[in-house]
């Protein structure tokens, strides 16, 4: 079986996907760590040099390549699920989950985190709230074509369990 964990950034796809996978005995993929490690950068670094629509395109293709794995949780980007069929052909390649999770949360997730996010540099705390909210307005429609809607705010792993294995 084949997981695809969706949601906005700070959502908890890579913590609790991590998990998720351990407690299925399953590999785990973060496609955003799959990017770095292969093209030797950062997805900020690779976006500002080459562009958006470049990023997504291999974002596609790696998204793809996971067609061929077995028993695995995959991570993905924040705007993996908004771009040409990756939603559907996701729902139709395995199991997706979105993680859904307030503003409040994000933004409290933001804060607390060590991993910088270019997209929210150099905003304050309200630019930042209306940054998410107005991505999260043009996401939502792709987001809740997930097969499995998980409350992310605070996350429940033996909810997450039961709901990816009693869809099976």
């Amino acid at each position: 079986m084949r997981i695809y964990l969706t949601g906005y950034m700070y959502s908890g796809k890579t913590t609790v996907g991590h998990k998720l996978a351990q407690r299925l005995g399953y590999k785990w993929l973060d496609l955003d760590q799959v990017l770095e490690t292969t093209f030797h950068t950062t997805v900020p670094i690779f976006f500002k040099r080459y562009g958006e629509e470049a990023f997504r395109k291999i974002e596609q293709k790696l998204l793809h390549s996971t067609a061929e794995l077995d028993d695995v949780v995959v991570s993905t980007g924040g705007g993996t699920p908004c771009y040409f069929d990756n939603m559907h052909w996701m729902n139709h390649h395995g199991k997706s989950v979105f993680f859904d999770v307030t503003v409040a949360t994000l933004l409290r997730r933001a804060a607390a985190s060590k991993k910088n996010r270019p997209t929210l540099a150099g905003m304050n705390e309200e630019q930042k709230a209306l940054f998410i909210r107005q991505q999260l307005e043009t996401r939502m429609p792709h987001y809740r074509k997930a097969q499995i809607i998980f409350p992310a705010d605070q996350p429940d792993l033996e909810q997450l369990l039961q709901l990816v294995t009693s869809a099976e």
